[in-house]
């Protein structure tokens, strides 16, 4: 009797101190390679979730299709309180609004952890267009209706989805130039072949600041300290424009919720640390920590909202 009731508390709120108490490390399946912003949150992570949990903590990248090979990696894991995907706006937005076949569900296959952080985003236009301000922009684009371009790291990005968004709002039209990946694309609107780009701030930063781009506008709640005078979209009534892009954690559908729970109150008390958000804050990230019930809430806007520009922009992709 003693040993059933043992068993059966290990599938359940004792699995994660049994994980722990064995040594098992806590994987965290990073669907993007190295060196990106995902990927440098996951790392900054790592040190003190392995403090906080007592277990190792590693980071998998498991990069290609638009971190759609890291998430079906993660959906299959084993719901053991060992697998942990960072999933992004890309992956639980994006991809199931404009991708006909994904291999894996974003709502059926996770349960949802916790938000990481957010990013701002921002848009910037080349130095030498002829606009100084948001106001100013649009009535060029209303006045060379096509004769604009905006670049995006590739179809079906988050910058191709936000600058289809803006389009909609604005009633403005765009041309729009896809890239291989954000590199190029931001090279080329320094050099004044295309006008126009969607970006993180983060990425867009140091451009802005040596005057090679320009910001007009930021999505975040208030105006950002490093770009005090630029406005926010909200601030513009471009309420929609205003939601900025984000990196969480799921587990594996599964997962048994006392797993999940461990999992974001680690998280949650590693984001409130000092020197993690120091970190997180040189990247252009902000901390956040919220539950998991909130976390799913908020991807399930996600998607019907990109569900909605994809439609609009008439984007799908095999």
């Amino acid at each position: 009797m003693q040993r059933r009731h043992l068993m059966a508390l290990a599938g359940t709120s004792l699995l994660p101190g049994l994980s722990r108490a064995q040594g098992k490390p806590l994987r965290l399946v990073v669907p993007f390679p190295p060196g990106g912003a995902t990927d440098i949150t996951a790392r900054v992570l790592v040190e003190p979730l392995a403090r906080i949990l007592e277990q190792p903590v590693i980071v998998d990248n498991r990069a290609g299709a638009g971190g759609s090979i890291g998430m079906a990696e993660v959906a299959k894991s084993a719901p053991d309180g060992l697998t942990v995907g960072v999933a992004t706006l890309s992956t639980h937005g994006v991809n199931p609004a404009v991708y006909k076949r994904l291999p894996y569900d974003p709502l059926k296959d996770f349960a949802a952890v916790t938000e990481v952080v957010k990013a701002p985003g921002v848009l910037v236009v080349n130095a030498n267009l002829p606009v100084r301000d948001f106001g100013e922009f649009i009535k060029y684009l209303k006045a060379n209706p096509g004769k604009v371009t905006y670049a995006s790291p590739g179809n079906g990005t988050i910058g191709h989805m936000w600058g289809e968004l803006f389009k909609s709002t604005t009633n403005t039209f765009m041309v729009h130039i896809p890239y291989r990946g954000a590199g190029p694309a931001l090279n080329d609107l320094i050099g004044g072949q295309v006008q126009v780009y969607f970006d993180q701030v983060a990425s867009s930063l140091p451009h802005i600041q040596s005057g090679k781009v320009r910001a007009l506008a930021v999505s975040w709640g208030q105006r950002l300290a490093v770009l005090p005078g630029v406005p926010t979209y909200g601030e513009l009534t471009l309420f929609s424009n205003n939601d900025p892009s984000w990196f969480g954690l799921v587990a594996p559908a599964a997962t048994p919720p006392a797993a999940v729970r461990r999992i974001q109150d680690a998280v949650a008390r590693a984001l409130r640390e000092p020197a993690v958000r120091e970190r997180l804050a040189g990247q252009g990230l902000f901390p956040s920590g919220s539950l998991p019930d909130e976390f799913g809430a908020q991807i399930r806007k996600e998607i019907d909202k990109m569900q909605r520009i994809s439609r609009f922009a008439r984007i799908s992709l095999d």
